[in-house]
């Protein structure tokens, strides 16, 4: 277990290594080939491993790799639980689709090599963020996951707009972080330790409705920027300017959820701070219907799917606020596939329309595109809540805990 659990971010880390190395060198498709397997080798450790939690029989992992920050009881420790699998799972499974998607879609590109080590890069970063057992590793994978939103986001940065957009959500996302920040800054002053076990198991004795309320609140500002939450939402549709497959990765299937998953992972510190998380739930139903309204007025086909995003961010906000971690965590897998295969559509039917994203250019497509047609129909009803896709289930599980609690708080 060990050795499998710490392969699955060193794999994604030692491919990035060599393409940074190489990857120039290797060009095109082999510098892909390798990203690619890397992701996809991770992916498969990690489903083989985590087949114990499918049938009820595992239990909670931890792997210590070494002694950070002794003086303050820090190690770089990984966490393996039923949370931190379905995590991984998704950022491989879908990371690993889309990576085979970009050897394609970024053939001519001059910087191929580079686009795979950045994209190895992000993968470590989330690996990072979601297998930590503790919170200053988790910030490490935070910030690292940042820093690669930008490298991509920007990655065509000869285009002012792009460079100008990779600046955006650097800044927007440090606003976010300086809470983040703020809340580690507490949670040591109390707890004397980051280590989750530590925290969690004494939050209830030594954490007060007051300072629990100050801490989930500071977390809510943080996970308010990495998951693009009113008000800090605005760098999400201007980061459509990166690649197709950076917009299907990030902005779909793990950066922006990452909010999301750190309010699931301290719901005990939630659970004792009713009014925060009520403002969760509340901050994510006002974006869900927000970002909706503005969806409907656009015409750029990966702005609306930006939107999109955005939008159902706020259902799983509103999922976890109202303490259905399981809907929300459940809504954030079924998205992180049905938008994912929306953004490889779009990115397909752009290529189709040599560049045009204007939807209002576009129409008879599906004569033309079958097969993009077929499988953006298939995500769209999924997308919709249409029973039997999964999008019916997620979504119909959140609104039916919401209705259940009622009230504000």
């Amino acid at each position: 277990m060990d050795l499998a659990l710490s392969l699955i971010v060193l794999l994604p880390l030692a491919g990035m290594l060599f393409l940074f190395a190489f990857g120039k060198r290797l060009g095109e498709p082999l510098s892909g080939v390798i990203g690619s397997l890397a992701v996809v080798s991770s992916f498969v450790i990690a489903l083989v491993i985590g087949l114990d939690f499918f049938s009820g029989e595992g239990s909670t992992e931890t792997v210590r790799w070494f002694e950070w920050l002794p003086g303050l009881g820090v190690a770089a420790e990984l966490r393996w639980d039923q949370l931190s699998a379905l995590m991984t799972l998704v950022v491989t499974g879908v990371g690993s689709l889309i990576h085979i998607y970009s050897i394609g879609y970024m053939h001519g590109d001059p910087l191929f090599g580079r686009f795979f080590t950045y994209l190895n890069l992000f993968i470590t970063s989330m690996l990072i963020l979601v297998l930590a057992n503790n919170f200053a590793l988790l910030f490490v994978g935070w910030e690292l996951v940042g820093l690669s939103s930008y490298l991509l986001i920007s990655f065509w940065f000869e285009r002012d707009t792009a460079a100008a957009a990779g600046k955006k959500a650097f800044v927007v996302n440090r606003v976010g972080d300086v809470g983040f920040i703020v809340a580690l800054m507490l949670i040591f002053s109390v707890f004397g330790s980051f280590a989750f076990e530590t925290v969690f198991e004494a939050a209830h004795s030594e954490l007060t409705v007051a300072m629990a309320t100050a801490i989930a609140l500071l977390l809510l500002v943080g996970a308010a920027g990495k998951s693009a939450q009113l008000p800090l939402y605005v760098w999400l549709p201007d980061a459509m300017e990166g690649p197709t497959p950076v917009s299907a990765l990030i902005h779909a299937a793990t950066m922006v959820t990452a909010g999301v998953y750190m309010v699931a992972r301290t719901a005990p510190i939630f659970e004792l701070a009713p009014i925060a998380a009520a403002t969760v739930a509340i901050v994510g139903a006002a974006t869900a219907l927000f970002a909706a309204t503005i969806a409907m007025a656009q015409r750029d086909i990966k702005r609306v799917l930006a939107y999109s995003t955005i939008s159902q961010l706020g259902y799983m906000f509103m999922g976890v606020g109202a303490a259905a971690y399981v809907a929300g965590v459940f809504h954030l897998m079924t998205h992180a596939f049905f938008k994912a295969l929306l953004f490889l559509g779009a990115g397909s039917v752009i290529h189709g329309m040599s560049d045009e994203q204007d939807m209002h250019k576009m129409g008879g497509l599906a004569k033309k595109m079958p097969v993009t047609f077929a499988t953006m129909a298939i995500a769209w009803l999924a997308i919709s809540g249409i029973p039997p896709l999964a999008g019916f289930w997620s979504k119909d599980e959140i609104l039916a805990a919401v209705f259940e609690r009622g009230g504000l708080w």
